[in-house]
C-alpha cells in the first residue's frame, strides 16, 4: 500500500513499488492527461510534478512520489484556468494535442521559478519535450505570453 499526495488529495493505492508513477495516475487514479509517449524518458509526454519539479512519471516509481506533492494536469487548472493554459489556447498551440499536458507541465515549473526567462531559456528548458506536430514556436509564444501575463499579475 502506497500513500500518494496527488492534486492535494491523499490517495492510497495498492501496486508493486516499482509500478511507474504514470501507470498510477491513469490506470489507478483514472486521471488520463497524463499521456504515455515513449516509456523511456525521452520525449516529455507523461511530464508532472513531483514538489513543484518537473519530472517524467514514467520513469518515476510510485514509492519515490510517496510523501510528495504530486500534481498532474488535472490539478494545474483545478480552480481555474492555469495562465499557460489560456495562452496555449491564445497562441493556438495544439494540433493533434497527445503532447501538450506534458508541454504546458514543464513549462509551468519553468514559470514557476522564473517569470521573465529569455527565449533561449525557454528553449533550453523545453528540450526534451517533443511534439510531433512541431508546434514549438507556438509553444515558446505560450510561454512568453503566459510569463508576461504573470508579470501583469504581480504588478511588475
Amino acid at each position: 500500500m502506497v500513500m500518494l499526495s496527488v492534486n492535494g488529495q491523499a490517495r492510497q493505492v495498492e501496486v508493486a513499488d516499482d509500478t511507474p508513477l504514470l501507470w498510477v495516475i491513469r490506470e489507478q487514479l483514472g486521471m488520463t492527461g497524463t499521456k504515455f509517449g515513449c516509456g523511456a524518458g525521452l520525449c516529455g509526454a507523461c511530464t508532472i510534478h513531483l514538489d513543484g519539479e518537473a519530472v517524467r512519471s514514467c520513469q518515476t516509481s510510485v514509492v519515490d512520489a510517496a510523501g510528495k506533492q504530486v500534481t498532474t494536469i488535472e490539478g494545474l487548472g483545478a480552480k481555474e484556468p492555469h495562465v499557460l493554459q489560456t495562452a496555449w489556447i491564445a497562441e493556438q498551440v495544439p494540433q493533434c494535442g497527445y503532447c501538450q499536458s506534458g508541454q504546458i507541465m514543464q513549462a509551468a515549473a519553468l514559470l514557476a521559478r522564473n517569470d521573465n526567462p529569455t527565449r533561449e531559456e525557454v528553449v533550453a528548458h523545453m528540450d526534451g519535450n517533443l511534439c510531433r506536430c512541431m508546434t514549438y514556436a507556438r509553444i515558446q509564444r505560450a510561454i512568453m505570453r503566459a510569463a508576461g501575463e504573470l508579470r501583469a499579475q504581480k504588478g511588475a
